[in-house]
């Protein structure tokens, strides 16, 4: 099997997993080895579908402004969380593949392979809940019908996604590519960086 069908594997648990509740604050039990790429992988799903879910809820027209602001505080932490994860799973892949000697003519890709790994967990989101909407039968023949094409598309995108993916570990493996690491440095969440936090800090 290869990386991104583990992966993908690992994703489909996981997104199964959550919806046993469906619910926000299920504690997350993840059946790995902590610490392994696996754990991370799982762990990595887990916070894209529960923010996922958060983004449904925080978007119903009747919700509570205070429970709204909640969520979206909840949001950002979980895109920094999110942020973190994808930095620790490309630590994986620079140990990895650390030793190889890239060759003379190896070039580097336009996205590191966590982040490309980011985009099939939440591209297996997809794929499951645009597969509920198809399957619908309470509504429009044509609207289930729109629904089916684009899972359509959306699996051709996995398949098209994850050759990408395992393309790119066999070249960093031959030393046909090379990665480097630039950490993603968000400034909403420093109030060293942030204007709005550090403008209060100054006033105080």
């Amino acid at each position: 099997m290869s990386f991104s069908q583990d992966s993908f594997r690992i994703f489909e648990r996981a997104i199964v997993d959550y919806h046993k509740t469906d619910d926000v604050d299920t504690p997350i039990a993840n059946p790995y080895k902590e610490k392994s790429i696996e754990f991370y992988l799982y762990l990595k799903n887990w916070i894209d579908t529960v923010q996922w879910h958060l983004e449904d809820i925080i978007r119903d027209p009747q919700i509570d402004p205070v429970k709204a602001l909640a969520i979206k505080r909840r949001i950002d932490r979980s895109n920094q969380d999110r942020t973190d994860l994808v930095e620790l799973i490309d630590s994986y892949f620079l140990d990895k593949f650390g030793k190889v000697q890239t060759l003379p003519d190896a070039t580097i890709n336009t996205e590191s392979p966590a982040w490309a790994v980011d985009r099939l967990s939440i591209l297996a989101l997809k794929i499951f809940h645009m597969k509920i909407e198809a399957d619908r039968t309470d509504t429009p023949a044509a609207q289930q019908q729109r629904c089916r094409e684009k899972l359509a598309v959306l699996m051709e995108q996995k398949k098209d996604l994850s050759g990408a993916i395992d393309m790119l570990l066999d070249d960093m493996a031959a030393g046909r590519k090379y990665m480097k690491v630039y950490k993603q440095m968000k400034m909403y969440n420093d109030p060293s960086l942030n204007p709005v936090l550090y403008g209060q800090n100054g006033s105080k």
